[in-house]
């Protein structure tokens, strides 16, 4: 990459980090995101002793489970603001998970040191897939298993990201779309080479209905940080309303929240 390029991506993740710390992720996470955790740790049964790796784990879905089930867990994540409530928790939990700030295309571990790598709708945000499912599998160990949830581009979240996506600044070039993480094809040529078999799934978060459209759109638009910010956004340009209309149809929609769950294990030398 040239310098021009190398700003530019730094800028991109300096923004990454602001708006996942916007808000409050804390209940985005446990409203609509904690029950996959457990189904991912499950995916990759984790063991006693095991080191094991939450790329992007935020708050700690599935960096929590990992410890309960008795793996050494550490927590990587852009955003460090979120590990307070990730250490509350697991202090609730009585479990020890080591949080670290650090960047899904640089992870700051030597090759191999991992018996299991996950992330639940966390690595899908990075902006270079390919550098980012490099960065997977060099980290993990000969016999190691992947473990990933990602929004499906046609699920319930792939909706929300064609609403939202016309009323936001256009994507940065060195940007994939996030949901692509979804699909099995793309997914299986970012992989292919790296000497993991890989197996999918599909599935659906469930979340509570809210009472009402309105609260539906109070909740989103003041704990999600994206969201906050695309409200923002709108309301500068005089497009809110078009984008609220947007959203009250979309969650009256009701469509499923669908993600692909991506499992594999690293073959051994």
């Amino acid at each position: 990459m040239n310098t021009t390029e190398l700003a530019e991506l730094a800028k991109l993740k300096q923004g990454a980090r602001a708006t996942w710390a916007a808000g409050d992720f804390p209940a985005i996470a446990e409203r609509q995101l904690w029950e996959v955790g457990p189904r991912i740790v499950a995916a990759v049964d984790v063991r006693p002793g095991e080191d094991v790796l939450d790329v992007a784990c935020g708050t700690g879905n599935a960096a929590l489970r990992a410890a309960q089930a008795g793996g050494a867990v550490v927590g990587l994540d852009l955003t460090p603001e979120l590990f307070d409530t990730g250490r509350r928790l697991a202090a609730e939990l009585d479990v020890v998970v080591d949080w670290v700030q650090g960047d899904a295309e640089d992870l700051p571990f030597e090759d191999e040191s991992f018996d299991a790598v996950v992330s639940t709708f966390g690595c899908m945000f990075a902006p270079r897939h390919e550098v980012t499912a490099h960065e997977l599998a060099r980290v993990l160990r000969p016999g190691g298993r992947l473990g990933i949830a990602s929004w499906t581009p046609d699920g319930g979240m792939g909706a929300f990201f064609r609403t939202v996506g016309p009323y936001l600044p256009p994507p940065s070039p060195l940007a994939q779309p996030p949901a692509l993480w979804g699909s099995e094809d793309h997914v299986q040529r970012l992989f292919d080479g790296a000497g993991i078999e890989l197996e999918f799934d599909r599935a659906v978060a469930p979340s509570p209905p809210f009472d009402s459209t309105d609260d539906a759109i109070e909740f989103i638009t003041t704990k999600f940080g994206p969201m906050i910010m695309a409200k923002q956004l709108t309301e500068t340009s005089g497009r809110w309303p078009e984008l609220r209309a947007g959203l009250a149809e979309l969650y009256e929609r009701d469509e499923p929240m669908e993600y692909l769950v991506t499992v594999g294990r690293k073959e051994e030398r």
